[in-house]
């Protein structure tokens, strides 16, 4: 298995295809597919939860997961890898598709992204999970959604207090100007350039953000996660950057998959930040996890 994850990546395979092959987190499971939060066919979301959970118990803590792609590529169905690592760690897991560049440009992802976060909320309860403690995770393009979403009130106005924490994994959070061909698609022609900047929402009041970055990220560079943490760190805000010295762009995501957490401690550092922010009760994963 370890040889086959090896020649997908080395190939650039489909994460869809990654998905289908890694061995699953037997500790968490699909509970929705293709939920429709909008009504364009992009807009919908799958929610995972634990498999086991104890009667009677407190909701769990959410975690709204954004995956990557340049805004332009990507599916829901290939990150269930992530959902459900994350899941059997004791949280109630969305993975939402939105729409994609060139059909659409800045801002619709983000007003997505909070559309998705919105049908959390007012589902999550039926679900097992609780609206008032949300974690917005996302890597890449992923992590500037989950970024823009937390700290831009614009998106989700007075329910950003259930925003408790930011997990971004190899974000870009300042990339002005615009000067390839990724960043002109998605945000050229923005009236408002430096308000498509993370780093520009900074303030106190934000939440608690932890930023993870692979070393060996040539795509999307360090600099990024640091100075979005300065900047939060200037206003107060508490922020934390952890660098993974073994790690690439899509390594960093793809760490969270069961043969390949030996790596590095993506996935525990995501559990053990989320759980401390939401003041979860810590729960031990299942054998298989590190």
């Amino acid at each position: 298995m370890a040889m086959l994850v090896s020649a997908l990546l080395a190939a650039c395979s489909p994460l869809r295809t990654f998905n289908s092959v890694v061995p699953k987190d037997k500790g968490g499971q699909l509970l929705v597919r293709g939920e429709a939060y909008g009504a364009h066919p992009r807009q919908q979301l799958d929610m995972y939860g634990p498999r086991q959970r104890a009667r009677g118990g407190e909701p769990l803590p959410i975690i709204v997961f954004f995956y990557g792609g340049s805004w332009r590529t990507g599916t829901r169905e290939g990150y269930g890898f992530a959902g459900r690592a994350l899941a059997a760690n004791g949280f109630l897991v969305a993975v939402p598709d939105y729409r994609l560049v060139p059909e659409v440009r800045f801002p619709a992802f983000l007003e997505d992204g909070a559309a998705a976060v919105r049908w959390v909320r007012a589902n999550a309860a039926r679900l097992g999970g609780d609206p008032s403690r949300i974690v917005l995770v996302g890597h890449s393009a992923g992590a500037y959604n989950a970024a823009m979403i937390a700290l831009d009130p614009r998106w989700l106005g007075d329910e950003r207090a259930a925003v408790k924490g930011l997990v971004g994994l190899a974000g870009p959070y300042d990339f002005l100007p615009l000067d390839g061909p990724v960043t002109r698609a998605a945000f050229g022609g923005a009236a408002d350039l430096p308000g498509t900047q993370p780093i520009n929402f900074a303030s106190k009041g934000d939440p608690p953000s932890l930023l993870l970055h692979g070393a060996r990220d040539t795509l999307v560079y360090t600099r990024n996660s640091r100075e979005l943490a300065r900047r939060l760190g200037a206003a107060g805000v508490d922020a934390r950057v952890k660098l993974y010295p073994e790690l690439g762009h899509v390594g960093i995501v793809t760490a969270l998959a069961r043969p390949l957490r030996g790596r590095a401690p993506v996935l525990r550092d995501i559990v053990a930040f989320a759980r401390e922010v939401t003041g979860a009760a810590p729960r031990p994963p299942e054998r298989s996890a590190s």
